[in-house]
């Protein structure tokens, strides 16, 4: 039997929230899928992200956030460590603007956000892929997601819920979005277990066992 998968995300409203668990995701068994919303609150945030992947220990996470001036979908490859200076609804701002002192400038997702662009097909939804992903909370929780779980995060950015996309048709695209975004950490994991392999057998010889 596998491991189950668990996938969170910070959604915006819990209307996104109720109708994505009412479609989970599809008939893929071994996902378990869990929705939870974080608040604008960076202290928060940061105290919360830490936790899911400290005591729930995830496959993958991702985060969904509201643009309002968003007319499409976007998919955020990678997330950025500077410039976090707007306030947030307490009014708190991060220091110099930092999510993490040490952290690198730039964390990219293992998720190819252009391939599942391309790949996922919703009508009447567009779907796009962005490498600027702002600077406030959202991004904020993305970048300690990134951080915290080697990669394995993505951010979605969609436009408020109107007449062209309610919430059904929004839980249905972001429901195809997540199982191509499952598709591709699966095969940026075989990937590097191939790498593995083949770096394995080019030096000295290693014990193991053919199962």
């Amino acid at each position: 039997m596998l491991p189950q998968t668990k996938d969170y995300w910070g959604l915006p409203e819990a209307e996104r929230g109720k109708e994505l668990s009412k479609l989970g995701l599809g008939n893929d068994m071994e996902v378990e899928l869990q929705t939870l919303q974080l608040p604008v609150d960076y202290r928060e945030v940061k105290q919360r992200v830490a936790r899911i992947w400290e005591d729930l220990q995830p496959q993958l996470v991702v985060h969904v956030g509201v643009d309002p001036a968003a007319k499409a979908i976007f998919l955020e490859q990678c997330s950025k460590n500077r410039g976090y200076r707007d306030a947030d609804i307490r009014g708190f701002r991060p220091e110099c603007g930092v999510c993490l002192p040490d952290g690198p400038e730039v964390i990219a997702s293992e998720v190819s956000m252009k391939a599942v662009s391309r790949r996922a097909a919703v009508q009447g939804v567009e779907v796009a892929f962005s490498r600027d992903a702002g600077r406030y909370v959202c991004d904020y929780a993305y970048y300690l997601s990134l951080h915290h779980g080697n990669g394995c995060a993505a951010l979605i950015h969609v436009p408020p819920l109107s007449p062209w996309l309610p919430a059904s048709l929004l839980g249905k695209a972001l429901q195809v979005l997540i199982q191509e975004m499952l598709e591709e950490i699966k095969k940026a994991r075989a990937q590097n277990q191939k790498l593995s392999l083949c770096s394995s057998s080019q030096g000295e010889s290693t014990g193991g066992l053919l199962l």
